[in-house]
């Protein structure tokens, strides 16, 4: 058995070493085994028994072990917690934090104050992933980190989607709100770099946005639709998209305004989509109508019949988002299955977007400039261009021929 020497010079040097870590850190012997005393002002007293004995021998290891618990307790935990940490035991966090009051708290926040949301988009944006986290933070085996509470809460969605872009900033907002507001410990801190949690999409991913249909494809989707009050709900979502350019999550923000110079009445579309560049502004949209493969142009008054109180959307608030939804509606029909398979026989990929990317095909086709497309749209010309390969080919193009076109005439 080691001999146990009381009062020695390495006893001394050891409390030198921890009482330098922090004011209020100190050392001590407890039946023959270190004792680590943290004493901070206005707070109860907080120790904790190391696995070591006290003997000169184990005075390096001591030390660096509580080292490595002041460096836990640094980031936010108890000294018991630090000190389980330190010895390779998970920490049993979750259970001593009120969730789920803190995320009533969250929900009050984003309605009610700082930078408001509307209810809808809460409901949409944050609810679905902090009912998750909550409901993960309170069960058994709980994430012990932010970083793998964050993995636990987006695996569900491929990596590099905009759902889970989403859901991950979402998630960050109430972990940030959570210690900054509600005094968690800083290891619930969100990660700082969310990329890689979010990942990106695999090179054999079908892209996001797509692959535009023909005016003629739209309309025989449109006529093999149901003639339910539901499908009727969606058919008029799907010509609004269709003829208006818009992304689906723009119906919410759809309306109509009136000139108050010339009386005329035009689309307006209030949506802010936040990006890395900043913010696109509330926008004018302009209507280009389909033409089928008789030419007829299609007379669908949509602008009138949204006036009149005639258009009723169908939910679009519910589940993961008006894309998701539309996506989901769609996919039990068979005339959207009958499209996909379609543009799948060309290796292109049809989904909720192909809508809006109809619209910029169908803009330079009718030789509509690309910056007006852009506008109309809402995104710039550079994202135009990138996103439209036939934007900037078709502009070129044009631009040559009218150079050439001016010097014929000369």
């Amino acid at each position: 058995m080691p001999e146990i020497i009381h009062g020695d010079a390495w006893a001394t040097s050891l409390r030198q070493q921890v009482r330098a870590l922090a004011r209020g850190w100190t050392v001590e012997e407890a039946r023959n085994r270190i004792r680590l005393k943290v004493r901070v002002e206005g707070s109860p007293t907080e120790s904790v028994t190391l696995s070591m004995p006290w003997t000169a021998a184990s005075a390096g290891d001591a030390y660096v072990r509580i080292r490595n618990i002041y460096a836990q307790v640094e980031q936010g935990h108890s000294v018991k917690q630090a000190a389980d940490i330190a010895a390779g035991k998970a920490p049993k966090l979750t259970a001593q934090r009120d969730w789920a009051g803190a995320a009533d708290a969250f929900r009050t926040q984003k309605l009610e104050h700082g930078t408001t949301v509307k209810p809808t988009t809460y409901a949409a944006t944050y609810e679905p992933v902090v009912t998750t986290a909550v409901e993960l933070l309170t069960g058994r085996n709980a994430p012990g980190s932010a970083a793998d509470l964050m993995d636990a809460c987006i695996r569900k969605w491929k990596p590099g989607s905009r759902m889970r872009q989403i859901r991950a900033q979402s998630l960050a907002q109430f972990l940030r709100f959570c210690v900054d507001r509600k005094g968690f410990p800083a290891l619930w801190a969100p990660p700082a770099d969310l990329k890689q949690h979010v990942g990106i999409k695999a090179t054999t991913a079908a892209t996001f946005g797509g692959d535009p249909f023909t005016d003629q494809q739209i309309l025989n989707l449109l006529a093999s639709l149901p003639e339910d009050s539901s499908g009727q709900r969606w058919a008029d979502a799907i010509r609004l998209l269709a003829e208006l350019g818009l992304r689906p999550g723009e119906l919410l923000h759809l309306q109509v305004k009136t000139d108050p110079a010339t009386s005329e009445a035009f689309w307006w579309c209030s949506y802010r989509k936040r990006s890395g560049g900043g913010a696109t502004e509330p926008r004018r949209v302009h209507a280009l109508r389909l033409v089928d493969d008789q030419g007829e142009v299609q007379q669908w008054n949509l602008l009138l019949r949204w006036q009149a109180g005639l258009i009723e959307l169908p939910p679009l608030t519910s589940g993961n988002g008006a894309g998701d939804g539309m996506r989901t509606y769609l996919n039990r029909q068979q005339g959207w299955r009958a499209l996909r398979a379609e543009l799948a026989a060309k290796d292109e990929n049809a989904v909720p977007y192909s809508f809006r990317h109809s619209y910029s095909l169908r803009g330079h086709q009718r030789g509509i400039d690309a910056g007006s497309v852009a506008l109309s749209m809402g995104h710039s010309f550079e994202v135009h261009c990138r996103a439209y390969p036939w934007a900037s080919k078709a502009g070129a193009t044009a631009a040559f021929e009218r150079a050439e076109a001016a010097l014929a005439h000369r």
